[in-house]
C-alpha cells in the first residue's frame, strides 16, 4: 500500500490526512486506501505513470520518508510482483528529479548555446566560403613563395659550401704551409732518391748481405769501396748514404734501445740486419747483448729459447715453425745440427696455400710469423762456408762505446737513480712521441694521396689536418721540452762518464787476456758484477769529483785482483803493465806512438840499413830499439846523447837490472814512463824492473804485490751456482786446502777425479749435494770434458739448490774446455812460491819428525836436505830457460819421494866398512830418478855433474855448503829446520844455480820479451785505424811490403845454377851441399814474394785476404816473422832480424855460386849445419886414402883471428865465423874460456878451424890420437892435454853448437873443444854453449 501512495504522489492525487499506522511492522502514515482503489481501476494508470516528465521539489520531499523504509522494495516483491516494479520506478524517478534537477540548467545552456551555434554556423559558413577563396589565392601566393624559397636555399647552399671550400682551402694552406719547405725538400730528395734508388738498393742489400760478420771500421770500409765500383760504372747512389737512415727510422731505433741494444752504430747495424735479412741471424754474441735483445724484443710474442743439446730441441723447433712462435737457439759452437738445413734455407714445399718443411724425417707446416735466431758465445768462430751461405753472421761483439753507455747508464741508476728514471722516462716518451709524429704524417699523406677528385671535396681532410695539426704541435713541443731535457741530463750524465770510460777499458782488457790463454775467458755478466760491487762498496762522499775518483779507484783494484788471481805468475805482470798503459793512454799522460815503441821496439827495422852501431857495448837489438826510439819528438837527438855522454851511459847500463837509480845528467828529467821506455830500448833486461817502477807510480804500490789466495773468500763472493775453478800448474794442487776449508767449515765434501767412467759417480754427486747440500771437487776436469756440458745445464737448469751446495773444479790449460763454465766460473790459480827456499820449505813442510829420526846415522840428514836442495834447485833453475835447462822438465815431488826412498834403502843396508856408494846413489838421482825424464843429452850432462858435485862424503864436512849462506843445518829438530830455511835468501842468485849472474839479465830479458810480444799479440787488429792519426795499418802493411819487395834479390835460375855447380865439381861433398842450400834459399825466397805480392793484391782489394794472409798482415805489422815463412826458413825474434838474416844468407850463397868457395864460412847463414860439417867431412876422408868416414870425427881450433883476418883458405877442413858464447866470456890473447864480463851476455868469439879427425892415426902435430870411447866420454867432461897452441890450458870443454837460442836436438850441431882453466863441471853448470845465432 505504500508503494502505491507513492504513485499518488507522484501522480498528484489527493491523499488522505496524515495518521500514523501503528499496525505495521514499524509505525508509518497510513494509507489512502480509497483514493488507491481508485487508482487502481485506473486504465491509464500505466501510460500516465510514464508519461511523468517533471517533479517539483515538494513531491520529492513527500516521497523521501517512503524511501527511506528499510526493505520496502524486498516487502513489495513479497507482497506482489509488480509492485516491486512500481517501487523500483518510483526510486528511478526520484534520482531522475535529482539528476535533472542539475541538468536542466545545462540544457539551457546548451539551449542557449545550440541557438549560438545556429547563428555561428551562419557566419561559419559565409566565413568558410571566404576562407576558401582566400585560401586558393594563398596556395597561389605560397606556391610562389616557396618556388623562391627553393632558389633561395639552392643560393644558399651554394654560397656556404663556396665559402666553406674557401674556409678549407684556408685551412690546407694554413696547414700545410709548415710542411711545404720540408716536403718540397723530401719531394726532391725522394725524386733523387727514385734516380738513385738501383745505387742504393745495391748498397742496401750488399750491407745486408755481407756487412754482418765484420766491425764497425771494416764494415764502413767495404761501403766506400762499393761505392767506389759504383761511381765507376756511373750508376747513381746517394752521396750521402747512410745505411741506419736507409734502412731504419729513429722511432723503431728509440724502441730497440729501450729493449736493451746498446746506441752505438754497429749494435744499430746489427739490429738492421737481424729484422731485415731474408736469411736467420747467427748472432756472434760472446758478451750476451744480442740475445739480451732477442729476448726483450721478442717477449710479447712469446720467445721460446733452446739449445741444440736439449732432449726437446726437435719438438721445441716443430711447436714453433707451426705456430709461429720465435725461435731462439742459444749456445752453438761451430757446427749446426743438419736437421735444421731446410730450415735456414727456406726449402719449403707447397701444399696448396700452406708452405711446409722438412725436419727431420717430418714435414711441418710453415707459420709465416716463425722467426728463428741462432746465438753463440764464441768470441772468434770458425764457421764453415755453408754455414755462412746459409744464415746471416752478425758480430754482435760489445764495442767500448756502447759498454761505455751501459756503464754510465749503471752509474747514474746508482748515484743518481731520479736522473736515469727520468732518462728511461723521457727516452720512452720521445720514442712514443716520434712514433706519433710519423704515423700522423703517414696518416695525412695517406689521406691526401687516396682522394679522388679535388682534395676539397673531401671534408675529413681537414679534420684529420685540423687533428693533426694540433697533435703536431703538441707533440713537437713536448720532443722540443724533452730535447732540452735530454741535453740537461747528458750533461749531468757525462760528470759520471770517467767511471763508464775506465770499466769499458778494464772490462775489454779482461776480455783480451784470453787470447793469451783460453781459459782467461770472462763474461760479460761478471764484470757487470764487480762494476756493481764497486759502486755500492766504494767509499761515499758528497763531492762529486772525489766519488767519481773513490768509485774508479775501487773498481781497478778489485777488477786487477779480481783478474789476477785467476793468472799463472807469468801473465799477472802482463796483465797490470798493460791495464796501467791502457788507462795513461785514456787519460792522456802517453801517446800511441810511444806505446807502439814500448812493446814493438826496432822490430821492424832492418839491420842492414840502419845506420852503423856507434857503440861496441850496445847489442843489435838495442840499437834498432834506439832508432825506433828516436822518432818519438821527446827522444829524437837520443843517439846524439849517447854519442856525446857514452862513458856515462855504459856505467848506467853495466849496473844490475833491478837498479832504479838515476838516469844520466843528459835524461835526468824524464818522466817515469819515458824513463820506462828509454830503460826497455837500450836494456831490456831492465824491462821488469822499471815496469814495476812504473806500476808502482802510475797505480800505486799495491799493483806490484802478489794477490793472496784465500779459498775462503772466494767461496764467499757469488752464489752456490758459481763455479769456482782451479787452473792447475806443475807442484801446486788445491785440493788439499779445499779440504781443509770444507772440514773448518763442517761441510761435507765430495772428491771426484774425472776421468774414464767417472761420470756416473759424478753425476751421483752432483745430484745429492744440490738436494742436501755439500760441496763437489771435480779434480782434472779436463779429463772430463764429455760430461761437463751436462753438468754445466744440470747445476743452472735446477731451480731449488740447497745454500750450502758448492762446486769446485780443477784443471790444465785444455783447448776445448767448455767456454760457459769459463765464462761464469770464478777461477783461480795455487802456483808454488818461486825460490829456494819456498822450495824447501814446501818440502819440508811434507817431512815429519818421525822421517827425520826414521835412520840413527850421521848421513841421513844431510842428505836428506842436499836431496830437498838439489829438488828445489833443478825446479827453480828452468826460470832461466835454456840456460837453465834445454828442455823445462816437469820435476815433481814423486821424483823427490823416489830419491829419498832410495837413499833410506841404500843406509838401511849399508855396510858399515865399505861405507856409501856414492857412485850408485849419483847413477839414481841423476840418470833413474830425475834422469828418466830427461831427454836432453846435454841436459843429462848437468845433471850428473849436480849429483857429483854435492853427493860425496864432502857432504859431511862441516865446511860443506852449497853456495854462500847457504849450508846444511846441523840439526835435528823439524822446526829447526824450517827456522834454517826461513833464515835463507829471499831471491835467489844465480851463482847457487852455478849460473854466472848475467844468467839474471837473461831470465829478465826473456821474461820481458815473453811479455812484450804477449801484450803485441792481443793488441786490436783493426785494419783502416790509426790511433797516431797518421797512415791506417794496411797502409804501414802495404809500405812494408813494397819495401822488402824492393829489396829482395831475384831468384835463383836454376839452369844456370846448375851449370855453374857442374863447373865446380858437382860431385864434390860441398858442392851438393851448396845445392840443396841454394833451392831452399830459392824456396823461401819464392814464398815471401809471392806472399808480399798476394798481400799487396789483398790490400788493395784485388783477391781475397784469406786467412793465411791476414796472419802475414798481423805479423808484419807486429814486427813477426809470418809462420807461413817459418815453416820453410828459420825462426827469428823480429822480423827485420830475419829480413837482414835472409839477404845476408842469400849473398853468401850468390858470393859462393859466383865468386868460388868462401875462405871463411858464415855457419849461421846454413840451413843445415849438420849437413855443412858432414860435407866437410867427407872433404876431408877422400882427401885422405885409407879413411873411412864412420872412423872420421870433428875437432876444431879457435884461433886468434877474425874473418876480415882470414885471406887463405885452410889446406883441409873449414874456417868458421859467427859464433856467440853464451854463459862464458872469451880470452883471446889465451885462447881460453874465462868467465863473462858483467852484463855482456854473448860475446862472439874468433874464427874457428873445424876439421876432421881419424882418431886411430896420427895426423900430425894438430892432431890428437883419442880413442873413440874417450870421445864419448868427452860429451861429459873432457881432461885430455893438447899439443897445440892451447896445451897450457888444464882442462878442455866440450861445448854444444846450436843454430838459434832454443837449445833443442832440432837446433843442435856439434860440440867443439874450447880451452879452460876451470874444470868443464864449472861450465856445464854456467850452461856455456855456442850460438850460431842470438836473435
Amino acid at each position: 500500500m505504500i508503494v502505491l501512495d507513492m504513485a499518488l504522489i507522484l501522480m498528484k492525487r489527493r491523499l488522505d490526512p496524515i495518521r500514523i499506522d501503528h499496525n505495521l511492522d514499524e509505525p508509518f502514515y497510513a494509507s489512502s486506501k480509497a483514493e488507491i482503489l481508485r487508482l487502481l481501476n485506473y486504465t491509464g494508470l500505466l501510460t500516465t505513470l510514464l508519461t511523468i516528465r517533471e517533479l517539483n521539489d515538494e513531491i520529492i520531499e513527500l516521497l523521501a520518508p517512503y524511501s527511506e523504509i528499510k526493505d520496502l522494495s524486498e516487502k513489495a516483491r513479497k507482497a506482489y510482483k509488480d509492485l516491486a516494479t512500481l517501487k523500483t520506478w518510483t526510486d528511478k524517478i526520484q534520482s531522475y528529479h535529482a539528476i535533472n534537477k542539475e541538468v536542466i540548467p545545462i540544457k539551457d545552456k546548451v539551449q542557449k548555446a545550440e541557438n549560438s551555434l545556429r547563428k555561428a554556423s551562419k557566419k561559419l559558413a559565409r566565413a568558410e566560403r571566404e576562407l576558401e577563396r582566400t585560401e586558393t589565392d594563398l596556395a597561389k601566393c605560397q606556391q610562389d613563395f616557396d618556388a623562391a624559397m627553393e632558389k633561395k636555399k639552392t643560393y644558399q647552399m651554394d654560397y656556404d659550401a663556396l665559402l666553406k671550400r674557401r674556409d678549407d682551402a684556408n685551412t690546407l694552406i694554413s696547414g700545410l704551409t709548415g710542411e711545404k719547405a720540408r716536403w718540397n725538400e723530401q719531394n726532391k730528395a725522394f725524386e733523387q732518391s727514385i734516380e738513385k734508388l738501383i745505387g742504393n738498393a745495391i748498397l742496401a742489400t750488399a750491407f745486408l748481405s755481407y756487412c754482418g760478420p765484420f766491425n764497425q771500421e771494416f764494415r764502413q770500409r767495404m761501403i766506400n769501396e762499393w761505392q767506389k765500383e759504383i761511381q765507376q760504372r756511373l750508376i747513381p747512389f746517394s752521396e750521402t748514404y747512410n745505411i741506419i737512415e736507409q734502412l731504419n727510422d729513429e722511432a723503431t731505433i728509440g724502441e730497440w734501445n729501450l729493449q736493451g741494444l746498446p746506441n752505438d752504430d754497429l749494435s744499430i747495424q746489427n739490429g738492421i740486419i737481424a729484422t731485415s735479412n731474408y736469411r736467420y741471424p747467427l748472432l756472434i754474441d760472446p758478451q750476451l747483448q744480442g740475445k739480451s735483445w732477442i729476448k726483450n724484443m721478442e717477449r710479447e710474442n712469446d720467445l721460446l729459447t733452446t739449445t741444440l743439446n736439449s732432449r726437446l730441441f726437435r719438438q721445441q723447433l716443430e711447436d714453433c715453425i707451426s705456430l709461429g712462435r720465435p725461435l731462439l737457439i742459444e749456445d752453438v759452437e761451430e757446427e749446426l745440427d743438419p736437421i735444421l738445413d731446410h730450415i735456414l734455407e727456406r726449402n719449403y714445399v707447397k701444399l696448396g696455400l700452406t708452405p711446409r718443411v722438412k725436419v727431420g724425417d717430418r714435414e711441418v707446416d710453415v707459420n709465416h710469423v716463425f722467426r728463428l735466431y741462432v746465438a753463440t758465445k764464441l768470441a772468434n768462430p770458425n764457421y764453415s762456408p755453408e754455414i755462412c751461405a746459409r744464415v746471416s753472421i752478425i758480430d754482435f761483439t760489445v764495442t767500448q762505446r756502447g759498454l761505455e753507455d751501459q756503464l754510465l747508464s749503471l752509474v747514474i741508476a746508482n748515484e743518481r737513480t731520479e736522473l736515469e728514471r727520468e732518462r728511461v722516462t723521457l727516452a720512452r716518451e720521445t720514442t712514443k712521441n716520434k712514433r706519433m709524429l710519423k704515423e700522423l704524417e703517414d696518416n695525412l699523406l695517406l689521406k691526401l694521396t687516396s682522394i679522388e677528385g679535388s682534395v676539397l671535396d673531401d671534408p675529413s681532410v681537414v679534420e684529420v689536418l685540423n687533428a693533426n695539426k694540433r697533435i703536431a704541435i703538441d707533440v713537437k713541443e713536448k720532443v722540443s721540452i724533452a730535447e732540452e731535457t735530454k741535453l740537461k741530463i747528458g750533461a749531468a750524465r757525462e760528470e759520471y762518464r770517467p767511471v763508464a770510460v775506465r770499466g769499458s777499458i778494464i772490462y775489454f782488457l779482461m776480455s783480451e787476456v784470453a787470447l793469451v790463454n783460453r781459459m782467461y775467458q770472462i763474461s760479460l755478466q761478471q764484470f757487470l758484477g764487480l762494476f756493481h760491487e764497486s759502486m755500492i762498496k766504494s767509499t761515499k762522499i758528497a763531492a762529486t769529483q772525489k766519488r767519481i775518483q773513490n768509485i774508479n779507484d775501487y773498481l781497478t783494484y778489485r777488477t786487477w785482483f779480481y783478474t789476477t788471481r785467476g793468472l799463472y805468475e807469468e801473465d799477472r805482470l802482463m796483465f797490470t803493465l798493460l791495464m796501467t798503459l791502457r788507462i795513461d793512454l785514456r787519460r792522456g799522460k802517453i801517446r800511441y806512438d810511444e806505446f807502439e815503441v814500448l812493446i814493438k821496439g826496432g822490430a821492424s827495422l832492418d839491420l842492414n840499413t840502419c845506420p852503423t852501431k856507434p857503440f861496441r857495448w850496445l847489442n843489435d837489438v838495442s840499437w834498432l830499439n834506439l832508432l825506433e826510439l828516436s822518432r818519438i819528438k821527446e827522444f829524437h837527438d837520443v843517439i846524439d846523447r849517447l854519442q856525446k855522454n857514452e862513458r856515462a851511459f855504459k856505467d848506467w847500463f853495466e849496473k844490475e837490472s833491478t837498479d832504479l837509480s838515476a838516469l844520466p845528467e843528459t835524461y835526468d828529467n824524464l818522466n817515469v814512463f819515458h824513463r820506462f821506455l828509454f830503460a826497455r830500448c837500450i836494456s831490456p833486461d831492465r824491462t821488469i824492473s822499471e815496469a814495476c817502477n812504473y806500476i808502482q807510480e802510475s797505480l800505486g804500490q799495491k799493483y806490484i804485490e802478489i794477490p793472496v789466495l784465500s779459498l775462503e773468500l772466494i767461496g764467499e763472493e757469488r752464489d752456490c751456482k758459481t763455479s769456482l775453478l782451479g787452473l792447475l800448474s806443475s807442484g801446486a794442487d788445491p785440493t788439499s786446502n779445499i779440504q781443509v776449508l770444507a772440514k773448518k767449515k763442517n761441510v761435507d765434501l765430495f772428491v771426484v777425479s774425472m776421468g774414464q767412467g767417472q761420470e756416473i759417480l759424478a753425476r751421483r754427486y752432483l745430484q745429492h749435494a744440490i738436494a742436501s747440500g755439500g760441496w763437489l771437487l771435480l779434480q782434472n776436469a779436463h779429463l772430463g770434458l764429455d760430461y761437463l756440458e751436462e753438468f754445466y745445464e744440470t747445476v743452472n737448469g735446477t731451480e731449488i739448490v740447497d745454500p750450502s751446495f758448492r762446486v769446485w773444479l780443477t784443471t790444465e790449460t785444455h783447448p776445448h774446455f767448455p767456454i760457459q763454465i769459463l765464462q761464469s766460473s770464478i777461477k783461480f790459480t795455487n802456483e808454488p812460491p818461486q825460490g829456494v827456499r819456498a822450495g824447501l820449505k814446501r818440502t819440508y813442510r811434507l817431512i815429519t819428525q818421525d822421517k827425520l829420526e826414521y835412520i840413527e846415522t850421521i848421513h841421513w840428514r844431510p842428505m836428506l836436505y842436499a836431496t830437498s836442495f838439489l829438488h828445489s834447485i833443478v825446479q827453480e833453475r828452468r826460470k832461466f830457460g835454456p840456460l837453465g835447462w834445454n828442455i823445462p822438465y816437469e820435476f815433481n815431488q814423486a821424483d823427490w819421494e823416489a830419491s829419498v826412498q832410495y837413499i833410506q834403502n841404500h843406509l838401511d843396508d849399508i855396510n858399515p866398512k865399505i861405507g856409501i856408494s856414492w857412485k850408485a846413489i849419483r847413477y839414481m838421482i841423476s840418470e833413474i830418478q830425475y834422469g828418466g825424464r830427461i831427454t836432453d843429452d846435454r841436459d843429462r850432462r848437468q845433471m850428473i855433474t849436480y849429483a857429483k858435485k854435492w853427493f860425496s862424503d864432502s857432504l859431511f864436512l862441516t865446511n860443506f855448503k852449497f853456495y854462500d849462506n847457504y849450508l846444511i843445518p846441523n840439526v835435528k829438530r823439524l822446526e829447526d829446520y824450517l827456522d834454517h830455511i826461513d833464515k835463507l835468501p829471499l831471491v835467489d842468485s844465480p851463482q847457487i844455480f852455478g849460473l854466472h849472474s848475467n844468467a839474471n839479465i837473461t831470465y829478465s830479458t826473456n821474461r820481458a820479451k815473453s811479455m812484450l810480444e804477449k801484450i803485441v799479440s792481443i793488441q786490436p787488429k783493426e785494419a783502416n785505424t790509426n790511433t797516431t792519426g797518421g797512415e791506417t795499418r794496411d797502409k804501414i802493411v802495404h809500405n812494408i811490403a813494397s819495401d822488402m819487395l824492393s829489396k829482395l834479390p831475384a831468384n835463383f835460375v836454376q839452369h844456370e845454377v846448375r851449370e855453374k855447380l857442374r863447373a865446380m865439381g858437382i860431385l864434390n861433398p860441398m858442392i851438393i851441399f851448396l845445392r840443396q842450400e841454394i833451392h831452399r834459399i830459392d824456396r823461401v825466397l819464392r814464398t815471401v814474394r809471392n806472399s808480399l805480392n798476394d798481400l799487396q793484391l789483398a790490400i788493395d782489394g784485388i783477391i781475397i785476404l784469406n786467412d793465411s794472409l791476414r796472419h802475414i798482415l798481423d805479423s808484419i805489422y807486429d814486427g813477426r816473422v809470418p809462420n807461413d815463412w817459418i815453416r820453410s826458413s828459420w825462426e827469428s825474434s823480429t822480423l827485420g832480424f830475419w829480413f837482414s838474416e835472409l839477404l845476408d844468407r842469400y849473398t853468401q850463397y850468390n858470393n859462393w855460386l859466383n865468386y868460388g868457395r868462401p875462405k871463411c864460412f858464415w855457419m849461421t847463414g846454413f840451413f843445415n849445419p849438420n849437413g855443412f860439417l858432414t860435407a866437410m867431412r867427407q872433404e876431408v876422408t877422400r882427401m885422405h886414402k885409407g879413411w873411412s868416414l864412420d872412423t872420421v870425427i870433428i875437432d876444431n881450433t879457435v884461433l886468434r883471428l877474425h874473418k876480415d883476418d882470414i885471406h887463405e883458405a885452410p889446406t883441409e877442413g873449414v874456417y868458421v865465423y859467427g859464433l856467440y858464447l853464451e854463459g862464458a866470456g872469451w880470452d883471446r890473447k889465451n885462447i881460453r874460456l874465462h868467465e863473462s864480463q858483467n852484463k855482456v851476455v854473448y860475446v862472439q868469439i874468433p874464427v874457428v878451424h873445424i876439421f876432421a879427425v881419424n882418431p886411430s892415426i896420427a895426423t900430425g902435430q894438430k892432431n890428437v890420437v883419442i880413442n873413440n870411447k874417450k870421445v864419448r866420454l868427452n860429451q861429459i867432461s873432457f881432461r885430455g892435454k893438447r899439443n897445440d897452441q892451447i896445451s897450457l890450458a888444464p882442462y878442455v870443454y866440450m861445448c854444444p853448437v846450436y843454430k838459434k837460442p832454443m837449445r833443442t836436438d832440432l837446433n843442435f850441431i856439434t860440440m867443439l873443444k874450447l880451452a879452460s882453466n876451470d874444470i868443464p863441471e864449472h861450465w856445464i853448470l854456467r850452461g856455456v854453449a855456442l850460438l850460431c845465432d842470438i836473435k
